[in-house]
């Protein structure tokens, strides 16, 4: 009879199918695909307001919308190429607070983001420890000539020849270094949806020395001098210091692990190749570090604007010495600022804008070489 749940031939299962989806699939192939761009940051978009080259499909839909405009007697819908910085060079960048002068002068620019442009909904999450790929022909063709050590260099397949690219493989050739023909879909892969123009020179991790040896090492000598960088994030800031700690008679450089610029090609392309001479030491806590050279019997000297001492009234220049130089945004950071011996600020005419902080230490540190030699 009708109802009857123990008749034959009764369903079992319901009428309704299982519900259709994609089980988080699609959501999971969104994973590491970064932020969706705003329409003024796509360069498909008529509303494109980049600094970068102008795609001609992107003027093309422009100049439509102006001429739609037009004829409606409206104001055009579209974006204002160049009048939003896209690039990630040096100043200028991506949501950077301004400077406040922590490299020892007063006020400042806005402090530029580094590192290569990211495909838009892409980003690059490289591991910690692992080969570092310099992409793009211009930063490749620098870092080869620089002398930057690689492992391997990569090219696309298909790739246009010009002249930067013949001499990348030659100089590669010349130094022993593999070359690795790809397809383009690998490469895109191996970048992490980073711009490379079809080449990239992978670098291996910077070998750094530990803290302990590098303090020993300085007090052996006549007059010992170390750098130390608080949250600096520009490695080509970094880069320069080591140059300017190669020039100025520094024995070692030393930074925090966390939130600070570390040894990439970058920074030893800007270093001219003095990262090869300068150890480089990376610290947990630079303010117990800076203690324990405190114990060690150095003098720390912290650069800030408002200074308490003037850098060429700086008396313990002569002796042990270590120089702090603050980050690019915010100088020195309260602990470290307490930890220091003394505070110097660079005298200034007061028209002139801050300091870079590569530069505030280049300067501090030939004042440094100067008292010394004038001792000797």
């Amino acid at each position: 009879m009708a109802g009857n749940s123990q008749r034959r031939g009764r369903r079992l299962t319901p009428k309704a199918g299982a519900p259709k989806g994609s089980g988080g699939k699609n959501k999971d192939s969104l994973a590491g695909r970064g932020r969706t761009l705003p329409a003024d940051e796509r360069p498909w978009h008529k509303g494109y307001s980049g600094t970068e080259k102008l795609p001609q499909r992107t003027a093309w839909k422009q100049d439509k919308e102006r001429r739609a405009a037009a004829e409606e007697g409206r104001a055009p819908k579209i974006g204002q190429p160049g009048s939003k910085d896209t690039t990630w060079g040096k100043g200028g960048g991506r949501g950077v607070p301004a400077n406040r002068g922590g490299a020892g002068g007063r006020g400042g620019r806005p402090a530029g983001r580094s590192g290569p442009r990211v495909t838009p909904g892409r980003k690059s999450n490289p591991a910690k420890d692992s080969p570092e790929l310099l992409v793009g022909r211009n930063p490749v063709l620098e870092a080869l000539r620089a002398q930057v050590p690689a492992t391997a260099l990569y090219t696309a397949q298909g790739i246009d020849m010009d002249d930067r690219i013949n001499e990348i493989i030659r100089t590669a050739a010349d130094r022993g270094i593999a070359n690795l023909e790809i397809s383009r879909a690998e490469l895109d892969r191996m970048t992490g949806g980073v711009l490379h123009q079809g080449v990239g020179l992978q670098v291996p991790p910077f070998a750094y020395q530990p803290f302990e040896d590098l303090v020993a090492a300085a007090l052996e000598q006549q007059a010992p001098l170390l750098v130390a960088l608080d949250g600096v994030t520009d490695p080509r800031n970094l880069g320069a210091v080591i140059r300017s700690a190669a020039a100025f008679g520094a024995q070692g450089v030393f930074v925090p692990e966390r939130r600070a610029a570390g040894i990439t090609a970058t920074a030893w392309r800007t270093s001219a190749g003095a990262a090869a001479r300068v150890p480089v030491a990376q610290v947990t806590n630079l303010t117990r570090s800076l203690k324990a050279c405190r114990d060690a019997g150095f003098t720390v000297v912290g650069l800030d604007a408002d200074g308490d001492t003037d850098l060429y009234d700086l008396e313990a220049a002569v002796g042990p010495l270590v120089v702090v130089v603050g980050s690019e945004g915010r100088g020195l950071s309260r602990l470290v600022g307490e930890t220091c011996d003394l505070t110097v600020s660079i005298p200034m005419i007061s028209e002139v804008e801050s300091l870079n902080a590569s530069v505030a230490a280049a300067v501090t540190l030939a004042e440094v070489a100067r008292r010394r030699s004038a001792e000797q």
